[in-house]
């Protein structure tokens, strides 16, 4: 069903758990705040929303993005192109590819709130993009694997499985070197609550790393346990690309996968993202910095 809203904004569901495309906004120019708030909750409703033949520069992709709240810094480890020092370039060249689940960048204190990637060469075929929602991946659980989730903590790495799957054919470069030359970690609440919408999500994916207060094996089992119930697919949407295409996701309840089925053919997108808070558990803990300083990133301070 799609739903008509103020200043003709439509929002038309892709899935019953996530996702939605969304017509009738140019992103590019000047928007109203109301247009800004049904975005907003739009993205809060489906988790990820797409948007149709954006055209879009760096400028303009800021701004739009400022409109959600305030910006990071491109990535806590890679350097910004010059003079957009916001952005990140998902470039398969340079060995981009993210073909693993994960939540953006949970080995921080603080992972961005949302992310908006703009769509600018794909390859002839494949380069999808699937989203899980870990709101109603929580909520599917069993009340007794619910309630545990609930207690744990987890420790989230830069130097993890994620890496080495993303990085390893750049080894020969020095760049997955490079990527965990300082280590990062973050410890945070298996399951965070919502700064804005209350509800509870799971806070896992390919960063996470071991589970506080309990042995390697049994810390495996468990994240692979509760990982299980965010990639059914029923708590999944897949996104074919078009060019011009900008996605929006809510990174506080959602993880994604890069799909890499195209080869050696060129993918690219420029993705800035809002800064977060630090997520905090069902008991009121934060998470917490273990190992490096990402302030500046957080604070979007070139």
């Amino acid at each position: 069903m799609t739903t008509l809203l103020a200043f003709d904004v439509r929002v038309r569901p892709l899935t019953g758990n996530v996702g939605a495309e969304i017509s009738g906004v140019d992103t590019s120019g000047p928007l109203p705040d109301e247009v800004v708030a049904e975005v907003r909750q739009a993205l809060h409703d489906h988790k990820v929303v797409f948007l149709r033949g954006q055209t879009l520069d760096y400028p303009q992709q800021v701004e739009f993005a400022r409109r959600l709240g305030p910006l990071t810094l491109g990535h806590p480890i890679y350097d910004a192109p010059e003079g957009r020092p916001h952005m990140r370039e998902m470039d398969s060249r340079q060995g981009t590819r993210a073909n693993h689940w994960h939540t953006d960048l949970t080995f921080i204190e603080r992972p961005p709130a949302y992310a908006l990637l703009h769509s600018k060469i794909l390859p002839p075929v494949g380069g999808d993009t699937i989203w899980a929602n870990t709101a109603s991946a929580y909520a599917s659980l069993p009340e007794e694997l619910r309630a545990l989730a609930d207690r744990l903590r987890v420790v989230h790495s830069n130097d993890c499985d994620f890496t080495d799957d993303t990085y390893a054919h750049r080894a020969a470069d020095g760049d997955q070197d490079h990527y965990v030359s300082q280590p990062y970690e973050a410890e945070h609440p298996a399951v965070r609550v919502h700064p804005d919408t209350g509800e509870r999500s799971l806070l896992l994916g390919g960063f996470a790393r071991r589970v506080v207060g309990y042995g390697p094996q049994s810390g495996r089992d468990l994240l692979r346990t509760l990982q299980e119930y965010v990639t059914k697919p029923e708590q999944t949407v897949r996104w074919q690309w078009q060019v011009g295409d900008l996605a929006i996701w809510d990174n506080q309840s959602t993880q994604h996968y890069a799909v890499y089925d195209y080869g050696t053919a060129l993918r690219r997108g420029e993705r800035v993202t809002v800064a977060g808070p630090v997520p905090v558990g069902v008991d009121g803990r934060p998470g917490t910095a273990l190992r490096g300083d990402t302030s500046a990133y957080s604070d979007g301070s070139a």
